[in-house]
């Protein structure tokens, strides 16, 4: 296997691999940090308490760790992701399956990432690995669950098989677009709970806004044809929670910085790594609008990420909006399978 992107995530991701005997390379932009990961035995930049396998292969050429490779897993920001994809698609073999572990759309389009990789690597085996996965826990051995989505139920299988570990559960399933929709909209909400645990508003708020970040989820991935099951599951609402709450998160930090009174550009900084809910809400509010849905605390984040409103009359907004029914009726109405996919 070959893990593209040695930050974070890809380096726990190969780390994982290759602690499960699978002979893995590690490719990244910077030679020297590659270099420096392949003496060391440790990203000091991204997760410097974690000791890597030796096992573990660095490679900073990219047709070199490419060639002979069974499957690809890439795991670079969502901004970055279909660049990605034109570099390596005249290097790979003709049966090379490609997988992802990035979490996002395109930015300005609002195409989901399996849509790119089908336009730019046709007719080949692929997956998207997503659910709920602090990169730092899963590279210290910490109990863990994820998800791979796959059309083809032998790959989903297969890739779920490389990546099961003692602890790490790694199940399968065929919804693409549930798992991809799930993984790419919790980063807003986060923001959202972020903020509102920033303005020290307290559980109730926090559980309101997880739980109601929830049903627009849904109805969204409902207009779009994810399946409500992998919305409820590890990729939509295993990710959401952990997104919500865990202090690792860069989007729940974001959120916590604004509802603190901090600048969105001080907060970036701060932060120091790329923070995908600011281009990831420019989509939800895009396929929104689309599909002509309301989902309040999606479009609240948007325009406190663009400036338009405070965080405080954000809330005051979400706050005065009208008493109605939990869930809009045939929410969960199983849609006519003869009818077409919007987001094909």
């Amino acid at each position: 296997m070959v893990v593209l992107g040695a930050g974070s995530w890809g380096t726990a991701l190969a780390a994982l691999s290759a602690r499960n005997g699978v002979p893995t390379r590690l490719w990244g932009r910077d030679a020297a940090a590659l270099a420096a990961i392949a003496q060391t035995h440790r990203n000091q930049r991204y997760l410097p308490d974690v000791e890597l396998p030796p096992e573990l292969r660095c490679e900073s050429d990219l047709a070199t760790a490419l060639r002979g490779a069974d499957i690809v897993l890439i795991a670079v920001p969502s901004h970055a992701f279909a660049a990605m994809l034109a570099e390596v698609a005249p290097l790979l073999d003709a049966g090379t399956a490609i997988a992802w572990a990035t979490k996002g759309f395109e930015p300005g389009t609002g195409r989901f990432l399996h849509e790119l990789v089908a336009e730019q690597l046709p007719g080949r085996a692929t997956a998207v690995v997503t659910g709920p996965s602090f990169a730092r826990e899963v590279a210290a051995g910490l109990p863990s669950a994820v998800t791979v989505h796959s059309e083809d139920e032998v790959f989903a299988r297969q890739l779920a098989g490389l990546l099961h570990a003692p602890n790490l559960r790694a199940y399968s399933g065929s919804d693409v677009l549930g798992g991809e929709l799930g993984g790419a909209m919790k980063n807003v909400l986060a923001v959202a709970t972020g903020i509102a645990d920033g303005m020290e508003l307290g559980l109730n708020a926090r559980a309101g806004l997880i739980t109601r970040g929830m049903n627009e989820m849904l109805r969204l991935g409902m207009a779009l044809g994810a399946r409500p099951e992998t919305l409820i599951g590890l990729s939509g609402l295993g990710d959401l929670v952990l997104t919500c709450t865990g202090d690792l998160s860069r989007n729940r930090r974001l959120g916590l910085a604004l509802g603190r009174g901090v600048a969105i550009d001080e907060a970036l900084r701060q932060i120091g790594q790329v923070v995908e809910s600011i281009l990831t809400a420019d989509e939800v509010n895009r396929l929104a609008l689309k599909h002509g849905l309301d989902l309040p605390i999606s479009a609240a984040v948007h325009a406190v990420l663009h400036g338009e409103v405070t965080p405080v009359d954000g809330l005051r907004r979400l706050m005065a909006r009208e008493q109605k029914a939990e869930y809009p009726p045939g929410l969960f109405r199983t849609p006519d399978p003869g009818a077409a996919n919007p987001s094909h």
